[in-house]
């Protein structure tokens, strides 16, 4: 059950004020009576709950007198004072993380074979999205026929999505579909393919029949392949990550005659 002590209230701060909206304007004795709030603690719960402007005081009054704001009034100036808290502990985690970028990329990459698989429809999207956006300088990408286990939708937008955060980090990107899969695209995603991708300077769309595998090279070193069920090969079993410069050059050879053959994308209204 939701508390006041939930929005950084305390337990004497959420029955004083709990307690002042049953009773009205009071004195800090009676309050302390009546709230079970000890004597001794009972003006120092009250300032604290008027710095949050949860209760407003008469001074002129003698002893002084306390009243309670309304509790929409007062759920509000909590949950404001929290949503600061929450936007400054983000800027305090964005500036570490900055920090801990540029500490950690000044390391050298350990450059020497390496692979790893994923399992499974979603952790091999997670992993595919992952190397995209680890991708520095190039992401060459050839997509055949999708998965029937993919919504082609959610994970078209998510692909696109991480190719344009690379197209603005400064990564070249070459993309190479079959018609069909072009034509599984929804509307929206196949538009930004043509609009936005096709008209940025670092990439490139084409499209031709002779793509059978879905595979992406990233940085000249790394592939990214979908493995086939082999009980089922229009479903994908799993996604390997290899690191291997000499394997991603045999890649992009095979690939580079797909594509001076192939013609670029152009999504029909």
């Amino acid at each position: 059950m939701a508390s006041l002590r939930d929005l950084g209230l305390s337990e004497y701060e959420a029955r004083a004020y709990r307690t002042l909206l049953n009773t009205g304007p009071t004195t800090a004795k009676e309050l302390s009576r009546a709230s079970d709030v000890p004597m001794g603690r009972i003006y120092d719960v009250l300032n604290t709950i008027e710095q949050y402007n949860l209760v407003r005081s008469q001074t002129a009054s003698r002893p002084k007198k306390y009243i309670a704001v309304e509790p929409e009034t007062a759920l509000e100036r909590l949950l404001d004072d929290k949503k600061r808290e929450l936007e400054e502990k983000a800027e305090q985690y964005e500036a570490i993380v900055d920090d801990l970028a540029d500490e950690l990329e000044a390391a050298e990459p350990v450059e020497e074979q390496f692979w790893t698989a994923s399992v499974g429809k979603d952790e091999s999207i997670d992993l595919l999205l992952e190397r995209l956006a680890a991708a520095e300088e190039r992401i060459v990408m050839m997509a055949a026929d999708p998965s029937r286990q993919f919504d082609v939708g959610e994970v078209g937008d998510l692909v696109a999505e991480h190719i344009q955060d690379a197209l603005d980090r400064g990564v070249q990107v070459s993309l190479l579909m079959t018609p069909a899969l072009v034509d599984s695209l929804p509307r929206s995603v196949g538009r930004l393919y043509t609009d936005s991708f096709q008209s940025h300077p670092d990439c490139t769309v084409k499209t031709t029949e002779d793509v059978h595998s879905n595979f992406t090279v990233i940085d000249n070193v790394e592939v990214v392949v979908q493995v086939p069920n082999p009980l089922d090969p229009d479903q994908a079993f799993a996604m390997i990550d290899l690191k291997d410069p000499e394997f991603a050059a045999d890649v992009e050879n095979e690939f580079a005659p797909r594509w001076e053959a192939a013609e670029e994308l152009r999504f029909s209204d």
